[in-house]
């Protein structure tokens, strides 16, 4: 299973998609996943989830949600301060180098399972359909880009590949290192710069948990949408050129 090239060119806008559908089901299925978890909890005591126990649980599931895309957040910006911003957000395939540093040393796809963790997340927030499409679209997306990285890494790598994936697991990551470190030093600044909106959705996350207010919520998002989308733009244009 591997994405063709017009699918890993655009994967940004079909993961966006995902995102999009997602959360637009909210039209024919209007209940949030996590409130209709806690009332079949509380569906005998408190069916209209008035009590303060029934809002913390809600909180809780919410925070649950935030934690895991400020996870996201931060493996996708360990791994991009390793393999560079520019070549994480690049259109085409990249297989000039091997990096077996930083998370890369744990396992081989960390921005895949950044992405999967995101999915999962905001997953919380979306309706019983949505948290569905999310979590299933994605995972079929990143299962065909990885398929189409790993193809082209063996054709160009050759026994350098081969010998890292015997060493390091596909997706599940291991606790300890499988690899001696190689001396690559890590780019802080641009990968958070890169990532930067995925940490702004972990921030709203955190505050939604706190004040159950999707006013602020939608608020965080929209603001900081803008510079990102005009980013994403710009380094395309610049791939292109």
């Amino acid at each position: 299973m591997q994405a063709t090239e017009f699918e890993f060119r655009n994967r940004f806008w079909f993961i966006c998609l995902t995102y999009f559908v997602g959360f637009g089901c909210y039209w024919l299925d209007p209940q949030n996943v996590v409130v209709v978890l806690v009332r079949w909890i509380f569906y005998r005591r408190d069916p209209h989830l008035h009590s303060l126990a029934a809002r913390h649980a809600i909180q809780a599931l919410f925070a649950v949600s935030a934690g895991l895309v400020t996870s996201a957040a931060w493996i996708r910006t360990w791994a991009g301060a390793y393999l560079r911003s520019d070549v994480v957000h690049d259109p085409a395939v990249h297989t000039e180098r091997l990096v077996a540093d930083g998370p890369y040393r744990h396992l081989r796809n960390p921005l895949y399972l950044g992405s999967m963790l995101l999915a999962i997340g905001m997953a919380g927030m979306a309706s019983r359909t949505g948290s569905g499409i999310l979590i299933l679209g994605n995972l079929l997306i990143v299962l065909r880009l990885m398929g189409r990285e790993e193809v082209a890494l063996a054709q160009v790598q050759g026994e350098a590949y081969r010998s890292y994936v015997e060493e390091v697991p596909r997706f599940w990551p291991s606790l300890k290192p499988r690899l001696c470190p190689r001396g690559l030093q890590p780019k802080w600044l641009q990968a958070f710069w890169g990532e930067a909106w995925m940490w702004t959705f972990g921030l709203s996350g955190w505050i939604f948990a706190w004040k159950l207010d999707d006013h602020v919520y939608r608020m965080i998002l929209c603001v900081s949408a803008i510079p990102y989308f005009l980013m994403r733009i710009m380094q395309r244009r610049r791939h292109q050129g």
